[in-house]
């Protein structure tokens, strides 16, 4: 018997361990052990588990013969690592299995971030609106000047509410094609030089010189043309907006060899303050901002760089951010040259 259940322990999927009526570890296959710790089997369950819930429900099994699911977390380098932990009488004993769910912790708390994060950025210009309009509907009925410059804050708050919507708008598109990499080819160099010259007019406005390198020759490559242009409008945008001190934005574009084949490189490069390290790699996740409150009033939704890092890797590339206090920044867009 005990052969048979340590066969059929060895055959699942996920940590299992058995549970004998003296409370005592009899079988546990190896990513128990692995989870759990090699010296298990022979020793009391409570010196693996410990945790009041699991050691809860394997009394309710061994005692009553009843069934029940318990939660279970261990500390990881990153995040908690969370199982849920099935525990079923079995003979005499308990078996208790072990399904890692932190993948699922972590998609539902990002959900909930999010839904967070978008109620409290729309909330805000939303609130200004409604104090604005409550105020010219009463005092400021008959007051000319407050009356227009009332409107021009309305005006403003109701331009910011509609480019978050656009740029969630535009993330979800980006993230429902990102496993449908692009199947025509396309003259990416011209792609860029469009999308720089549009924004010449802003760079121009903030007093920044806009200089390219790379763009002469045509660089065809299997890239969504309208995606494309999203990148380099969101990654000079961000430079004139927070780069503006260094006075210039540099956009190059070359073909280089990778590692693993052909590559093709679009850096945007400004002169500005330049960004702490211990912000880099937070920078391309949703509504994260290094400055919330100058982010806001420069105009920015906190999904720029979001949008960014889920095209490159529709087109199986990827988003490098090189940045350093004083140094200024430089925004790097790597995709595949073939």
């Amino acid at each position: 018997m005990a052969e048979d259940i340590a066969e059929i322990l060895s055959g699942l999927p996920f940590a299992a361990i058995l549970v004998g009526r003296h409370e005592r570890i009899e079988q546990a296959n190896e990513a128990a052990l692995n989870l759990l710790g090699q010296a298990i089997v022979g020793r009391h369950h409570g010196f693996a588990l410990r945790q009041p819930e699991v050691l809860a429900a394997i009394s309710a099994a061994l005692l009553r013969r009843e069934k029940s699911v318990a939660r279970k977390v261990l500390p990881g380098r990153s995040h908690e690592v969370v199982h849920r932990v099935s525990v079923s009488p079995v003979g005499t004993g308990a078996m208790c299995l072990f399904q890692d769910i932190s993948d699922q912790e972590q998609s539902e708390q990002m959900r909930r971030d999010f839904v967070a994060n978008v109620s409290h950025e729309l909330r805000t210009p939303l609130t200004s609106l409604l104090g604005f309009i409550e105020t010219l509907r009463g005092p400021a009925r008959d007051d000319a000047a407050a009356r227009t410059r009332f409107l021009g804050i309305m005006a403003t708050e109701a331009e910011r509410m509609n480019r978050l919507i656009r740029d969630l708008l535009n993330l979800s598109r980006v993230e429902a094609q990102e496993r449908q990499r692009p199947a025509q080819r396309h003259d990416l160099a011209a792609l860029v030089r469009s999308a720089v010259l549009s924004l010449r007019p802003m760079a121009e406005a903030a007093g920044l010189d806009l200089q390219f390198a790379g763009l002469e020759d045509p660089l065809q490559v299997l890239v969504d043309p309208d995606q494309m242009m999203q990148v380099v409008t969101n990654l000079v945008e961000n430079a004139v907006k927070y780069g503006a001190s260094g006075k210039v934005v540099r956009i190059a574009l070359r073909a280089e060899m990778g590692p693993r084949g052909p590559l093709v490189r679009l850096d945007v490069t400004d002169r500005g303050e330049g960004i702490d390290p211990l912000h880099i790699p937070r920078l391309a996740e949703r509504f994260y901002r290094v400055d919330g409150h100058r982010s806001r009033e420069k105009g920015g939704t906190g999904l720029g760089l979001a949008i960014v890092k889920h095209i490159a890797h529709r087109h199986r590339g990827r988003l490098v951010i090189d940045s350093a206090p004083g140094q200024g920044s430089t925004f790097s867009v790597i995709l595949p040259g073939d």
